[in-house]
């Protein structure tokens, strides 16, 4: 019921399904980027506990997900992050919200969140990164792909090194036993983080999928006190 989706122009006839969960006009939002195999309204069992903790809640597809058309390539995620995110802040400006803003990326979505930060650093409050990864070309290797028949670099797409120009405070999260995104690739994003006010929490024995049902108490903890600490700053 405090659900409202919207459909966001990207290029030509092709639009981005997003679903924003509501607690109120003064809280802080998050505009998040989810991980590959899932959609926005997946969301619909997890999103109350971030209003139920007084944040409101941006969910957002990439092409060929959910409702949204186009077909799905990390160029066409990247470019689209941007229409979405001038797309956010302007359903909060009209809708008269007045809460901090945050981007945040899970997973394969912490490639839109970082490339976020690292162009808006002015417009945002902080950086939420959960199950994310320095390196995609390490990644393709860990998930035995073969990086060199994909044309796909880390001068493409180079988590780490945009890293170190985003000096926004950072909330990094990931299961101690992620067999998907190695905890290795969240120390690594930690260490190259520009921000003075960084964390890395690690969630014990969890794996790349149950992180938040193995520490939903230590997890939803650390984005309370992050968003709010960093909001009266």
């Amino acid at each position: 019921p405090n659900s409202t989706d919207y459909s966001v122009p990207v290029k030509g006839e092709v639009s981005i399904g997003c679903r924003f969960y509501v607690h109120s006009n003064s809280s802080p939002s998050i505009l998040l980027f989810h991980g590959n195999g899932e959609i926005a309204s997946d969301y619909d069992d997890v999103a109350p506990i971030y209003n139920q903790q007084g944040i409101n809640l941006f969910v957002a597809d990439y092409r060929g997900y959910g409702s949204s058309g186009g077909m799905p390539t990390f160029t066409n995620m990247v470019g689209d992050a941007h229409n979405i995110f001038e797309a956010f802040l302007d359903i909060l400006r009209n809708d008269r919200h007045t809460g901090s803003t945050f981007v945040m990326g899970r997973s394969l979505g912490s490639i839109c969140a970082i490339e976020l930060a690292s162009s808006y650093r002015e417009r945002v409050k902080g950086l939420i990164i959960e199950s994310g990864f320095a390196s995609l070309l390490r990644l393709l290797e860990y998930l035995g792909l073969r990086a060199e028949y994909t044309g796909i670099t880390d001068i493409t797409f180079p988590n780490a090194a945009k890293m170190r120009s985003i000096a926004l405070p950072t909330l990094i999260l990931h299961g101690e036993c992620d067999s998907l995104i190695p905890l290795a690739e969240a120390r690594d994003l930690l260490k190259n983080a520009a921000a003075k006010r960084k964390r890395l929490v690690i969630i014990n024995g969890a794996d790349h999928n149950d992180i938040m049902l193995v520490g939903m108490g230590r997890y939803f903890t650390a984005v309370e006190e992050f968003v709010f600490r960093e909001s009266d700053h």
